[in-house]
């Protein structure tokens, strides 16, 4: 029940979001931005949502429901992500322009636990210029991933240190979602 409950509320959240001020008479100023029709659709269409995926977003821990742990993300998502994905940026184009590459695929063990954790790395790896998720090894939680320029230092030992490729992305996900 408690996961039809957060599933239903979660989209009617969400589509009010997407569907703000799209009423005939909504302004700037306004307080009601929806209609009443787009409400009951919004909220008929989250039941059903919430009826049929209510396994598949809450799984067996509410953990993520902690207003704190989306704090941490949209925090993880505006600094260490962005800055990151900036400097991948730079170090793309410099690679493009000089042509220094040494393509490879590498494996990171980055000792995550859950689902969650592996799958929002390899999510902020593959968004990150110049590095790609290839395959999870789904017993150990290792990564590999294609990576534009494979360091020789990086290839000393394996698994490769996550550092080298996702500098401390692993840390920043561990407090996010374990």
């Amino acid at each position: 029940m408690v996961a039809f409950v957060v599933t239903a509320l979660v989209c009617f959240i969400t589509y009010l979001l997407l569907t703000i001020g799209s009423a005939n008479n909504a302004s700037f100023l306004n307080l009601w931005m929806w209609s009443i029709e787009e409400i009951i659709f919004g909220l008929v269409l989250s039941i059903l949502v919430g009826i049929v995926a209510r396994k598949v977003f809450i799984k067996k821990s509410l953990r993520m429901l902690n207003p704190v742990r989306w704090l941490k993300f949209i925090g993880y998502m505006i600094g260490p992500f962005f800055i990151g994905m900036a400097k991948a940026n730079f170090d793309v184009a410099y690679r493009v322009i000089t042509g220094k590459i040494n393509p490879g695929i590498v494996k990171i063990s980055p000792n995550l636990k859950t689902d969650l954790g592996v799958t929002m790395l390899a999510n902020s790896i593959t968004l990150t210029p110049g590095t790609l998720t290839v395959d999870i090894d789904e017993n150990t939680n290792d990564l590999y991933i294609h990576w534009i320029n494979v360091k020789k230092e990086a290839l000393d030992k394996m698994p490769v240190d996550c550092k080298f490729i996702c500098g401390k992305f692993d840390k920043h996900v561990r407090g996010i979602a374990e």
